[in-house]
């Protein structure tokens, strides 16, 4: 066998060390991999550096703007002052004007050591008789505790049925002579579209366990049974908002076939009927009645503060569950 077999037969057996060229490649390999998973770390480090200090300026904002937000609404007010508590809008238990809000503000504005009179300001086309008298009973329970706190209602542009029902718990109602005023009613409404059903040729196919438990379903006839019991039920809420409204108003209330009816008056026809008790806005019962012109705004208000903190809390958690999930689950590639 010649030297050259025998080197290439060397050099070609499975138990020969690598040949030396073959080292630099693996060993660059592994520094790629080294130098990409620093720049992964680094990267993931910069990230969570710019969350921390992204977060920590939103707590510097949302911090600010509580110290803003606290200050001329009623609180920090030290000073003799009307108080003012504005019922705007339909009155429900989760609107702005909810019992909770305004009973809570109400309740702010009778409590500061300042208040020499206490001005609920509304303009609202009514609502939820059970919000409404939740409202006029707290009005009450005030006046009682506060004797020498006056409260007074000013209409503006409505002050009607639910609203209404909660201006009668107020010593004086003011009203502008073009405002609508009363409508002493309850209703329930709705639609009966059964018959177009039969003419379309649907069915409603409805199953219930009780007779009645498809009450006032829109898509079945109502049986004159049901009616009555609707009716009913009406009515008893009906005298239950008449009799808030005697006892509020008392012998001023001139009650003749209409009063009750559910009719809307103008706040000059109001005025006639003994449903209000004179004319004036907010500014001119507080000069003129109160004779304290200051006026200090209790309203709860949509809070700022508090949607941003939820935004904040909710940023926190997003920056910590980008940390903890890879990239990829972030994108959409």
């Amino acid at each position: 066998m010649s030297e050259s077999d025998e080197m290439q037969r060397s050099e070609s057996s499975p138990g020969r060390a690598p040949d030396a060229a073959a080292m630099p490649a693996a060993w660059e390999r592994g520094l790629l991999e080294r130098l990409v998973l620093e720049i992964v770390t680094e990267r993931r480090r910069a990230r969570r550096w710019s969350i921390f200090f992204r977060l920590c300026m939103l707590g510097l904002v949302v911090a600010a703007i509580a110290v803003f937000a606290r200050g001329g609404h009623g609180a920090g007010e030290t000073g003799p002052h009307t108080a003012v508590v504005e019922l705007q809008g339909d009155i429900s238990a989760t609107g702005n004007a909810s019992a909770d809000n305004i009973d809570a503000a109400l309740r702010d504005a009778f409590d500061a050591a300042q208040t020499r009179a206490v001005i609920l300001a509304i303009d609202s086309p009514g609502g939820s008789p059970v919000q409404a008298g939740r409202i006029n009973a707290e009005i009450w329970r005030l006046r009682a505790l506060h004797p020498r706190i006056p409260i007074y209602a000013v209409c503006d542009e409505a002050c009607a049925s639910a609203a209404y029902y909660v201006a009668v718990a107020a010593q004086r109602i003011y009203v502008d002579p073009a405002s609508l005023v009363g409508s002493i009613g309850v209703l329930i409404n709705g639609f009966d579209v059964s018959g177009l059903m039969d003419k379309l040729g649907i069915r409603r196919r409805l199953l219930t366990a009780g007779a009645n438990k498809g009450f006032l379903d829109p898509f079945s006839p109502m049986n004159a049974q049901q009616k009555q019991y609707a009716l009913a039920m009406l009515e008893q809420i009906h005298q239950q908002f008449i009799a808030a409204v005697r006892k509020g108003r008392g012998a001023r209330l001139k009650v003749d076939a209409q009063t009750f009816s559910g009719l809307v008056w103008t706040g000059q026809a109001a005025v006639g009927q003994g449903l209000a008790d004179g004319f004036g806005d907010t500014r001119s019962v507080a000069r003129d009645i109160v004779h304290e012109p200051h006026l200090v705004d209790y309203t709860r208000r949509e809070n700022v503060v508090d949607r941003l903190a939820q935004r904040f809390g909710a940023a926190i958690g997003m920056g910590a569950a980008r940390e903890a999930l890879p990239d990829e689950a972030w994108s959409l590639r």
